[in-house]
């Protein structure tokens, strides 16, 4: 039978719809609405869900070993002074919890400044005091730290009230030099971070 015109294809206008192939099944339809991917089967639906799922959660999973890859690459060239380093901060970062709410130990101030772990003994001075409880306590920052030096002038009577006389004489007197290794430093690393994170959740 001879098709009519209509029959053998009906031009969409130019504002209508644009007919698309489902990924899925191969056929061609028309979108019922705006960003309609596959055709009204429900069978093309679930596999077109489930494959874009898959390829999510596996590209995700490959940008998550990628990370993983390059933290250890870095890891395996970090150099002692590197691992040294990464202890200072975690040491610093929990005497900060250690301390919070409690006065600069220099000056007194209690306001909201920008606060850090100030040591008495420097790190230049007395590098085995370096990781000393004793030796590093709450200091604001740009007053005393930076634009004082530490204000060691302030920080031993602040000191000799925290820690007593005692205690402060101890850190003035001589001791043994210090030589931590490298896996000595990642150890105390993990603990200082652990004991932080431990302080910040009590704090909460």
């Amino acid at each position: 039978m001879k098709r009519t015109p209509l029959q053998r294809k009906t031009p969409l206008t130019s504002c209508g719809p644009r007919r698309k192939r489902c990924p899925e099944c191969r056929v061609m339809f028309v979108p019922a609405r705006n960003g309609q991917i596959v055709c009204g089967e429900i069978e093309c639906a679930i596999a077109h869900g489930q494959s874009e799922k898959g390829r999510a959660i596996a590209g995700k999973a490959l940008a998550e070993v990628g990370r993983r890859d390059i933290k250890v690459r870095k890891e395996k060239l970090k150099s002692r002074a590197d691992h040294l380093k990464d202890t200072q901060h975690a040491f610093n970062a929990w005497i900060r919890a250690r301390d919070a709410g409690q006065p600069c130990i220099s000056c007194g101030t209690t306001a909201d400044v920008q606060y850090c772990a100030g040591h008495y003994r420097t790190t230049a001075a007395a590098p085995e005091l370096r990781f000393e409880p004793l030796n590093v306590n709450l200091q604001c920052n740009r007053n005393c730290n930076m634009g004082k030096s530490g204000n060691l002038l302030g920080y031993r009577p602040g000191l000799i009230k925290k820690v007593g006389a005692e205690a402060v004489e101890w850190l003035e007197g001589p001791h043994e030099a210090k030589k931590y290794t490298v896996d000595e430093l990642k150890a105390m690393t993990a603990e200082y971070r652990a004991k932080t994170r431990e302080l910040k959740r009590a704090a909460a």
